[in-house]
């Protein structure tokens, strides 16, 4: 059964369905949930100061972040989005969440409002989103975000 499933994943791989990048990454040890919520906590400080160091320290090398646009980036071109100017984070506010932790993987789930500048247009982001964080050597690290927007406030 095993081999079955390998030889159809290396197929859907060969196929392009899965991506590069897929597969084993490091995870160490465990992190806890005030843990992964002051990572979170620090990328939104991060990003609404374009403090870029810091944001190459909290991203993973492997992030996928994909926007309510439908947008996905990578680390690099996420930063560069916002280095560029291309697009500013005004005002990040975390809403009500659900922080679950597996070992050295914390995913945190909830509603957050993002305030940002994209292409010069101020736009205000309802979203219900998920953030991925996992323990690394060099503390926790953002490797995944998908948002959805919310339907507009009545």
């Amino acid at each position: 059964m095993f081999h079955r499933i390998a030889r159809a994943l290396i197929a859907q791989f060969r196929m392009g369905i899965v991506q590069d990048g897929s597969g084993v990454h490091e995870c160490i040890g465990t992190i806890t949930v005030d843990q992964a919520l002051a990572a979170e906590a620090a990328r939104y400080r991060a990003q609404m100061e374009s403090d870029f160091a810091a944001l190459d320290r909290l991203y993973g090398a492997d992030l996928v972040y994909a926007h309510s646009s439908t947008l996905v980036d990578t680390k690099a071109s996420f930063i560069e989005s916002m280095r560029s100017g291309a697009v500013g984070y005004r005002k990040m506010t975390l809403g009500d969440v659900t922080v679950r932790c597996y070992g050295g993987v914390a995913i945190i789930a909830g509603q957050c409002t993002f305030d940002v500048t994209v292409q010069g247009n101020e736009i205000t982001n309802d979203l219900q989103f998920h953030s991925v964080w996992v323990m690394r050597t060099g503390g926790p690290q953002f490797v995944s975000w998908q948002a959805t927007r919310l339907a507009a406030k009545a």
